[in-house]
Order: structure tokens, then sequence, then C-alpha cells
């Protein structure tokens, strides 16, 4: 088998809906495989999986044990020569594992793949790329240098800046949203480390293939949605644990780091505190526009929404509104298939547009429009209002 495709899963039904929708597409031509392993969701996620995708394979752990964990049992049970480690609320294109198995056949010393991301909202996601968090790239990190000085080499290795966002390169540490590697390269290297629950077991397993000698590749020529905010709603608490999770790794690689635990309890407070001054402006759209055939779906979005919506049969940049208008964009899967939704998010990304998306034979519609919060689930049903997970 080519590839083995692993989604852990918790409490993410309708955004892990949407992701396997849009990786058996990616995964047609191709001998591959999908693995969803449940990290104990109260919700109905696995009822969904079995329901709706029952060819599947379906790992049901009774605890939540962590990312690592989770990940490591969905690779165990993998039969691919290359796997790709892949987060529910993500979305790829139809070409994304084509293009990405045929670049990595073409290296040597191959360590991970990892691909361009965008937000909700059509934005570029700087965490796609990043330097090696030593102490001095995460002091720069934490004080705000890296914004100061981006073209400055003593200052820009956080985000990895001298690549620029299409710019493809040899890279040091990639997201754990989206890893393609060799199944035997993730075995030799012990897998992710255990020792983390969630955040830095991405940030340890991409440094240890390179101190194994392998190399990390950042490829742009793939990009696909990551809805950042329902794996990691960035509150308290999750400063908390990213904190402690850093801290786990100095100690691990960076014996004699020991003033960052002083640095990262400042840089958590911090943050703490920038999240309680900020305060959420939540503007409704003054429009709705749907590009779909399905004038049912555009009947039942009027009554779920309570405003007009205009519709459209094919999708044309010249019928939108104008950017200064606050516009929702519904995208249906039914007419526009996924890189070409990709696509046009990323040509009208502006804070003025949002998007949903309507998977294919699905009822509902969905999208987020922060990183740090939820995104918003509304269901295709008569008299049903929308429902924020």
């Amino acid at each position: 088998m080519q590839l083995s495709v692993i989604i852990l899963n918790y409490n993410v039904r309708y955004f892990l809906e949407l992701c396997i929708i849009s990786v058996q597409k990616a995964l047609e031509g191709i001998d591959g495989e999908i693995i969803v392993v449940d990290n104990n969701s109260p919700d109905d996620s696995c009822a969904m999986v079995k329901q709706r995708f029952p060819d599947i394979t379906l790992i049901e752990n009774k605890e939540n044990s962590g990312f690592p964990k989770g990940n490591n049992i969905g690779v165990a049970a993998a039969k691919g020569k290359y796997i790709c480690i892949l987060n529910p609320d993500t979305v790829v294109a139809e070409d994304t594992f084509t293009k990405v198995l045929a670049f990595s056949e073409g290296q040597s010393n191959l360590g991970m793949v990892g691909v361009k991301f965008i937000d909700g909202t059509g934005n570029f996601l700087p965490e796609s790329k990043r330097g090696l968090p030593t102490p001095w790239v995460a002091l720069t990190k934490m004080s705000g240098l890296y914004k100061l000085f981006p073209n400055w080499g003593l200052f820009n290795k956080y985000y990895a800046q001298h690549l620029g966002e299409n710019d493809g390169g040899e890279i040091d540490i990639l997201p754990g949203a989206f890893m393609f590697m060799e199944r035997q390269v993730y075995l030799d290297a012990g897998g992710f480390d255990e020792r983390y629950f969630m955040y830095g077991e991405d940030v340890d397993l991409s440094y240890t293939l390179q101190k194994k000698g392998l190399r990390n590749y950042y490829f742009p020529s793939a990009a696909i949605i990551h809805y950042k905010g329902e794996s990691t709603v960035r509150d308290a608490a999750y400063m908390k644990r990213f904190t402690g999770a850093m801290r786990d790794f100095y100690k691990k690689h960076f014996r004699g780091a020991f003033f960052m635990d002083g640095f990262l309890r400042l840089g958590s407070t911090m943050f703490i505190q920038s999240k309680k001054r900020k305060k959420a402006v939540v503007s409704p759209p003054d429009n709705y526009v749907l590009f779909s055939k399905d004038e049912e779906l555009c009947r039942q979005l009027q009554n779920s929404i309570g405003k007009k919506v205009v519709r459209f049969a094919q999708y044309e940049r010249k019928v939108l509104p104008s950017a200064n208008s606050c516009t929702e964009i519904i995208l249906d899967n039914e007419l526009l298939p996924f890189g070409e939704i990709i696509a046009i998010m990323q040509n009208h990304r502006h804070k003025c547009y949002t998007f949903r998306i309507r998977p294919a034979g699905c009822n509902f519609v969905l999208g987020s429009d922060s990183s740090d919060g939820r995104g918003e689930v509304r269901m295709m049903e008569l008299d049903t209002a929308e429902k924020t997970l």
C-alpha cells in the first residue's frame, strides 16, 4: 500500500466529516487507506464514521490519551509505505497527496514534508513553516522582535521568514496538523514522544529527524485549510499546556536553557493578559452569496439565516459584492471541488469576506472566522437556527 492517512479525532464530528470527504477525494487513484483514531469523543463522531464511512478503519480509544499516543496507535495499524498525520479540522485538495507523493519520491534523506496552511478566512498561517525554537529564537517570538525585523536573519527564524509563503525549501519544524513521511522513518525515530500530551510533540519529532541527518521540507505547491480553533482554542488553558510542552522540550534537547522557564512563564502571563484586553468584534454579514446548483439548499439557508441568499449556479469572481461590504461566501462542494474552494478562499482573503463550505452529501455548512476559537456549523434543516460548537 502506498499511503495511510491517520486522522486523530476528538469531539469535532462535523469538521471530521468534512475532512474525511476531502481525503477520500484526494486518495482517488492512490493505493491508500484512512485510519480514524478517536480519543473517546463525547459527541457522535464514532457513530457518524460507522454510518457514513463503514469501509474506513476506526479505532475507538476508551480514554483521551493525548495527541502523541493516539497517533502512534494509528501508525501502528497503518499499512502504507508513507503515512500522513492529519488533523480532523483540515480540508485537503483533490491533488494534495498526488503532489506530495511525487515531491517525496524525488528527495534523498527525507524526513518529512509539510504543506501550506490557510485558515478559515483564506489567510496564510505562518506556523506552516518554523525554525527550531532555540532559546534565542523563542525569545524573538515571545518578545515580538520577529515582527519588528522580519528581514533580519537574527530575528526572523521562528516562522522561517527567509522563505516566503509560496517559497518551498528545507525547513526545521513542521506542524503536526499535516506531517507526511515514510512510515519506517516515523517508527525509526520512535514516533511521537508520549511524554507530551498535546503541543510540542511535532517540534520534538521534527528536531529528532534532523538530528538523525534527515531533511524536512516545506512544500507550498499544496495548500490545505486548517480550521485551527477546532483543535486549539487559544485561551489560558491552551497557553498553560503549550508552555508546559515547551518546557519539556527544552529539558530534553537544551539542558542548559534553565532561564527559559521564567521566560515562558512571563510570555504566558503576557499572552493571557492580551487575550483579556482583546475584545472580539462580531459583525454580521451584509450579504450572503451561495455558489450552488441546489435551489433547495438556497431556500433552507435563507430559512436558517433569516436573510436573503443570492445564488449563482457557477462561480464567477465578478458577481461578488464589493470587498467594502461584509459578505459571507458559501461554497457548495457539490458544485466546486475542494481545490477550487481553497483557491477561491485564498484569492478573496479580506477582512470583509467570510467563508462557509457545504460538503458534498451533507445537510450542513461550516466554517471559521477566527483561529482563536471554535468554528460554526449551520444545519440545513427547516426552522433550525445556527449552532456554534
